[in-house]
């Protein structure tokens, strides 16, 4: 099973011909590392098994860069993107280090080889092998621009996939785009996300409910607009413009299998959707919660005795929070984040702000430089050495992203501001 993906390189032909003429000395931007990264090992080709697992298409790998770099000079196209950079990857130990290049030179010829020059690096440094490409943005043949659309987008996964049919390799057969990495990081760490959300209220609403109707009626008492009819079945709050697929949360939340497996813990009866919400709350969204009546028949009399013999426990006013809640919740956890960052600080004023945001920010700009340095002593150094390096490029790291949450505090303490407001 292989996945791809694809992005452009945003930079200036004033950073390529720096980086070809001096290396070591260059820093290029976020954007273009790994794109650098990708001729660099042919230079120091310690994941690439001594330059092995390097080839060109259109060009010579030795000399690609200055290639691209010339059809960009003959076309007189040196703005915008200055190139392409992908990778395919594929499932721990599921190809050899020949297959996976050999695979990806095959896809990188079918793409673009018609038309650009094109540098394939199969990596053997990870836990999976994976393939990068990297090719010009400029066409060396009638000096075209690459347009990555939808469509495009279609036939890369396609051949892909196709390639891997032919190598007798699994291929991903529910492909799904995957979340933007702020929603993936907040997700791993297990903040109360919009997809958290959806996902425990959903489970509630099925363990809860003895019957479709029932859970649907949760749901709508939650809050959520549901639509389950066709193929895939679907919910949102009311605050988000598009809806978001059952199927999107878990893969086995199928209309099938929702249908066979409610009522996991409603063995007496359907369980009520219990909300609490802010008094403030916009009143076209007070119209999606109904009250309930009082619980009688059989389900009050089996509470009445759980209370009676203690399994239930007595005098909690717990209320679960509703959706809406918990995102002002979360803005919550921002102000207060803030507040102590104002403290800690003894940030009174704006100009106490000012300073503090410059002092970190400078301070910021020079971890980001060395951290670069670190990156280029990596490229030249020896296997042992490069373990050491790569340790205290973490540490760095960690005090970038440490700084960078400083930073976004200051902002946004500076944007929560009345605008008259005076230094």
């Amino acid at each position: 099973m292989a996945t791809t993906s694809l992005w452009h390189i945003k930079g200036n032909l004033k950073d390529l011909i720096s980086y070809v003429e001096n290396p070591e000395k260059t820093v290029p931007n976020e954007d273009m590392q790994d794109f650098f990264d990708v001729f660099s090992y042919i230079k120091n080709p310690l994941k690439t098994n001594e330059g092995e697992y390097v080839s060109a298409v259109n060009c010579l790998k030795e000399t690609a860069l200055q290639q691209m770099i010339l059809t960009k000079k003959q076309y007189q196209k040196t703005g915008g993107y200055i190139a392409w950079h992908g990778y395919q990857s594929f499932k721990p130990d599921e190809v050899t280090p020949e297959q996976c290049h050999e695979i990806g030179l095959k896809l990188a010829r079918e793409m673009w080889g018609g038309k650009y020059q094109i540098i394939v690096a199969t990596h053997l440094d990870k836990g999976h092998l994976h393939s990068h490409f990297c090719f010009n943005s400029v066409s060396y043949l009638d000096g075209s621009k690459y347009n990555y659309s939808k469509s495009e987008q279609k036939r890369l996964r396609e051949v892909s996939d196709r390639l891997c049919r032919e190598y007798g390799l699994s291929v991903v057969e529910n492909p799904k785009k995957a979340p933007s990495r702020p929603l993936y990081l907040d997700e791993k760490s297990g903040k109360p996300t919009r997809y958290n959300v959806y996902r425990e209220d959903l489970r509630e609403a099925i363990n809860g409910s003895r019957d479709l109707q029932h859970m649907m009626n949760y749901l709508a008492d939650k809050g959520y607009e549901i639509d389950f009819s066709g193929e895939h079945w679907k919910m949102k709050l009311p605050q988000y413009k598009h809806f978001t697929r059952l199927d999107t949360l878990d893969e086995r939340l199928t209309p099938d299998f929702i249908r066979s497996c409610p009522g996991g813990t409603s063995r007496y009866g359907n369980h009520k959707a219990r909300i609490s919400y802010s008094p403030h709350m916009p009143e076209q969204y007070k119209n999606a919660w109904k009250p309930h009546q009082k619980t009688t028949g059989i389900l009050a009399l089996y509470y009445y005795w759980c209370y009676q013999l203690g399994i239930f426990p007595k005098g909690t006013d717990y209320k679960p929070t509703s959706p809406l809640m918990k995102e002002e919740l979360r803005k919550l956890d921002e102000i207060t984040a803030q507040v102590r960052y104002m403290s800690k600080h003894n940030i009174s004023t704006l100009s106490d702000l000012y300073a503090d945001r410059k002092k970190n920010q400078t301070e910021m700009d020079k971890l980001i430089d060395y951290r670069q340095h670190l990156r280029n002593k990596v490229r030249r150094a020896t296997p042992a050495e490069k373990e050491t390096l790569r340790a205290e490029k973490k540490g760095v790291t960690e005090q970038i992203t440490e700084l960078r949450k400083i930073l976004k505090y200051a902002d946004g303490i500076e944007n929560a501001l009345p605008i008259s407001t005076n230094v």
